[in-house]
């Protein structure tokens, strides 16, 4: 097996052609990693979630990245990793457009909303809606390939 670096276009690719990444997060020197749904326009990847660890983290500590891959078999696959600044997108500070134009975006990606909404105990029933739209503005790009030789 032989590992190259990948060009800035083929980076892109990979994060054209992708809906599912690992974002990493860090607070007070602890890192966390989760797996989210993302859409990707220009320098933005649109992300959706309820409230929870990342968004309190990410608050406090807007620098992130997140891994992307594309696998065919163990000896042969491509994997970037993006890092960037989180920035939120309240319904009520003037990100209306930008807010709706990520969800016309996740919408088209199938359950879209599952890694970013469901959560492993039962949640309270509330009339207002808790969802949290956020883009990761990127920052930089690195990739590497694995090909057979």
């Amino acid at each position: 097996m032989f590992v190259r670096q990948m060009s800035r276009e083929e980076c892109e690719g990979v994060v054209a052609a992708g809906d599912l990444a690992r974002l990493a997060c860090c607070r007070d020197g602890q890192p966390y990693i989760v797996p989210i749904t993302y859409a990707n326009s220009g320098r933005r990847l649109y992300c959706f979630s309820l409230p929870g660890q990342k968004i309190d983290w990410m608050r406090s500590n807007p620098k992130v990245s997140l891994q992307i891959d594309q696998i065919a078999n163990n000896r042969q696959w491509r994997s970037v990793v993006v890092t960037g600044r989180y920035r939120e997108l309240p319904a009520a500070q003037g990100r209306h457009h930008e807010r709706i134009h990520a969800w016309s975006l996740l919408e088209k990606k199938p359950n879209w909303w599952e890694p970013g909404g469901l959560k492993p105990v039962p949640q309270e029933i509330s009339g207002a809606s808790a969802h949290i739209f956020f883009c990761v503005e990127m920052d930089e790009m690195t990739g590497r390939a694995a090909f057979a030789g």
